[in-house]
């Protein structure tokens, strides 16, 4: 979230620039400024109430000393008064120090000054793209391919668990696992650490990064346990590094790891959300920065460059895009998109988001750094990317490398897989 010194000082900045995501912040900010114009009355109040208990405790035992006992039992009941009302004032202050971090919770984070401006995906900017586009004629969309080639069983899925539940069988299966071997072996041959991090989060790393209070709606909650199905690697990663202070030389801190991601949210019926398109569990293999502010920029940069080798090797048709204000998430300050081309489906299919938080998520999760012998911390920028969501991965793969003799492996995948074409 953003630090209440930033909005104090920066009203009008913060304002304008949340337009860009088309939230409109001048009641809610408004509201921010009284409450801790409110919380500062109380504490101001609160140390003159200090200060006078404080003298009036020095001066008991001089006015028992000068024989004023009189004077002294007055002055004894009075600190009692003094305590109660100090008492008072600090409930009240918790309660407004309550009610300003309810508040700040409900801003976004600022856009970069780089994003456009829009209302939605139809907005957002294509930066640039690569790669062959397949030319097939009468291709099969991949649930119809994995049908053929008995890879993934969408119906058995629906019996087990439900809709977004699918069964990967045989050769679908060790694709899955050539994929995600992969994308971790290039994250650390790119000096990514991996780490393997629960499933399930509670409410504090949830709130770290985010999704709470913002999207649990979003989220399968376990209630008995009060915890929280992930909804990528995201979270209990960059949770490593909550309420943590950093050395400013070990930044900045690269991590990866690859989880089963889980998401209540179907999205609407039709072929668009049909098959691997949109489902409630799949795989993904995540990477998480934690930067210096200074040059979080640059990681970005390197991130999506990292992003777009993936791709590449794959032999897929990719795009890059910027979000515009209207598509960025609500903790984001930039987003870049990654698509693949879908040859029988014939659309662009989104296989990875990478954003900078900037400090955002590092305020929510006191995630510091300082500078070797001082004292003085900061707030450090986070990072994350998908590197990449399977699913329209192995979508995109089946359509685009279907032949009348089978489906091409990319190369890449030929040792993952022992074999260069599933038939």
């Amino acid at each position: 979230m953003l630090t209440l010194k930033y909005i104090q000082d920066h009203q009008d900045e913060v304002i304008e620039r949340l337009k860009i995501k088309n939230f409109d912040a001048k009641e809610i900010i408004a509201q921010i400024v009284s409450a801790d114009n409110e919380r500062r009355s109380i504490q101001n109040e609160a140390d003159k109430k200090q200060n006078e208990l404080n003298t009036l405790s020095r001066s008991i035992g001089q006015l028992f000393k000068s024989g004023k006992t009189e004077e002294a039992n007055e002055a004894r009941a009075k600190t009692g008064d003094l305590k109660s009302e100090i008492r008072d004032l600090n409930v009240k202050l918790g309660e407004a120090e309550k009610k300003i971090q309810e508040l700040l919770v409900l801003v976004p984070n600022l856009p970069h000054i780089s994003v456009p401006k829009g209302k939605g995906e139809e907005d957002n900017e294509v930066v640039r793209s690569g790669g062959e586009m397949p030319v097939l004629e009468d291709a099969l969309p991949h649930w119809e391919l994995a049908s053929k080639y008995d890879l993934i069983d969408f119906e058995l899925g629906n019996k087990i668990t439900g809709a977004g539940f699918p069964v990967y069988k045989g050769w679908g299966a060790k694709l899955q696992r050539a994929l995600i071997n992969f994308f971790l072996e290039e994250a650390i041959a790119a000096g990514y650490n991996e780490v393997q991090p629960p499933l399930l989060i509670n409410e504090d790393s949830g709130f770290g990064t985010g999704q709470l209070p913002d999207k649990e709606g979003q989220m399968y909650h376990v209630g008995a346990d009060n915890l929280y199905l992930i909804p990528t690697a995201e979270v209990p990663v960059t949770n490593i590094f909550r309420d943590e202070i950093l050395d400013e030389k070990d930044l900045p801190i690269k991590q990866c790891a690859y989880s089963a991601c889980f998401r209540r949210e179907a999205g609407s019926w039709g072929s668009h959300v049909r098959g691997l398109n949109r489902l409630h569990q799949f795989d993904k293999v995540e990477i998480v920065q934690v930067a210096h502010p200074d040059h979080s920029y640059e990681v970005l940069e390197q991130m999506i460059a990292h992003v777009q080798t993936l791709v590449e090797k794959l032999q897929l048709p990719w795009r890059i895009l910027k979000l515009c204000g209207g598509d960025l998430s609500f903790t984001s300050a930039l987003t870049f998109d990654f698509e693949v081309f879908s040859a029988a489906q014939k659309r662009w299919l989104e296989v990875s988001s990478v954003s900078n938080f900037e400090s955002y998520q590092a305020n929510r999760l006191k995630v510091r750094f300082k500078k070797s012998g001082e004292k003085k911390t900061q707030l450090a920028h986070t990072l994350n990317g998908s590197a990449l969501a399977l699913p329209r991965i192995v979508a995109a793969i089946l359509e685009n490398n279907q032949t009348p003799q089978g489906i091409k492996v990319p190369d890449v995948l030929v040792p993952f897989m022992g074999t260069d074409l599933i038939k």
